[in-house]
């Protein structure tokens, strides 16, 4: 007989749970004579590629704390979501797992409708590669007009380096741009996606100088909260407290949130966002 499961077994408790929550048909095994739901360990232990006999001591908190190749195999076995994966890791080893890059094209409209209520707090999501992949109007009327740009020029180092107007629009555009370079280089570090933005590396070491020179120099920077100062064409100088939040259960996203370091700040964005929508009518 085995051993049972003990209170202060969670990570047996977990694995034993998910199992129980599968359907066996739906991987191929037999549903006949099966006395529990779910599928059996040595099936689980299958679909892992690892022996029955350690699957179940690991349900049985004996053998000592798994590996994390073990874990993540266990993971896809029972087909775990990011966060669930996240879970067993915290329970397995008692820390998250390596982040996972994930490319993701879109926001949902509720994360949408979060940006919106900002207004007229400049407000964007971007990726961990930095890509801005959703904003609000008041990004639109102080920042740039994402919306005109094609996906691939909604890079924020891309314009930054490449484009002369967002370039202009700094009032110290070396600081500005030694801190994006070392966040950006922290970011694609974290997110796993070094690979991913060896292409963008390239093209902006060959096409800027500057930029070779900075990513040559390794800085790494954190995103803290700072005041930056933009120059706008219109409204002339805009202050901002620039933070920057982690998007819950999406590990690839971050909320970006420039809010306007006074009234008159404040003012100013709202004017440029009526502008904005008088064009548009």
């Amino acid at each position: 007989m085995s051993e049972p499961i003990t209170p202060d077994n969670l990570l047996g408790a977990y694995l034993k749970d998910r199992r129980a929550k599968l359907d066996p048909a739906s991987f191929g095994f037999s549903s006949k004579r099966r006395r529990t739901p779910g599928l059996r360990r040595e099936e689980v232990a299958q679909r892992a590629h690892i022996s029955p006999a350690w699957y179940t001591w690991l349900e049985q908190g004996r053998g000592g704390a798994p590996s994390p190749d073990v874990l993540d195999r266990i993971a896809g076995a029972l087909m775990l979501t990011d966060v669930e994966r996240e879970h067993l890791f915290l329970l397995g080893l008692g820390r998250p797992p390596e982040v996972r890059y994930h490319g993701h094209e879109g926001v949902t409209p509720r994360l949408q409708r979060v940006l919106d209520v900002l207004n007229p707090c400049p407000a964007l999501i971007r990726t961990a590669t930095w890509d801005v992949i959703a904003w609000n109007q008041a990004a639109t009327a102080m920042l740039a007009d994402y919306a005109t740009l094609a996906p691939e020029q909604r890079n924020v180092l891309r314009l930054l380096f490449l484009n002369p107007r967002a370039r202009a629009a700094q009032y110290d555009w070396e600081s500005a741009a030694r801190f994006v370079v070392g966040s950006f280089r922290a970011d694609v570090a974290r997110a796993g996606a070094t690979a991913k933005v060896s292409d963008l590396v390239n093209e902006l070491c060959r096409l800027s100088p500057e930029f070779a020179t900075m990513w040559r120099d390794n800085d790494i920077r954190t995103h803290g909260e700072i005041v930056k100062h933009i120059r706008h064409s219109i409204a002339g100088e805009i202050g901002f407290e620039y933070s920057a939040f982690a998007v819950d259960g999406r590990p690839d996203l971050s909320m970006i949130i420039y809010n306007p370091a006074t009234p008159a700040d404040a003012d100013k964005i709202s004017s440029l966002m009526d502008i904005g929508a008088e064009k548009q009518r």
